[in-house]
């Protein structure tokens, strides 16, 4: 299986949909733990970086830093 590469302030796909109806989250910290927030409302989660790489579908668009 691939290790799948993202950084702070890209946009990812995770596997399901927010219950928002938007699919786009922006990664807002990085650490053990991985915040993302819903680009749609706004709202932001923080789950452990094992379950965030397993539940990331893809990475939508990279941060231009």
């Amino acid at each position: 299986m691939e290790q799948k590469t993202f950084q702070l302030n890209d946009i990812v796909e995770m596997k399901k949909p927010h219950p928002c109806g938007a699919n786009r989250w922006k990664v807002i910290r990085m650490g053990m733990d991985i915040r993302i927030k819903c680009v749609g409302c706004g709202h932001s989660v923080m789950i452990p970086r094992k379950e965030f790489a397993k539940k990331m579908k893809k990475v939508l668009e990279t941060s231009q830093e």
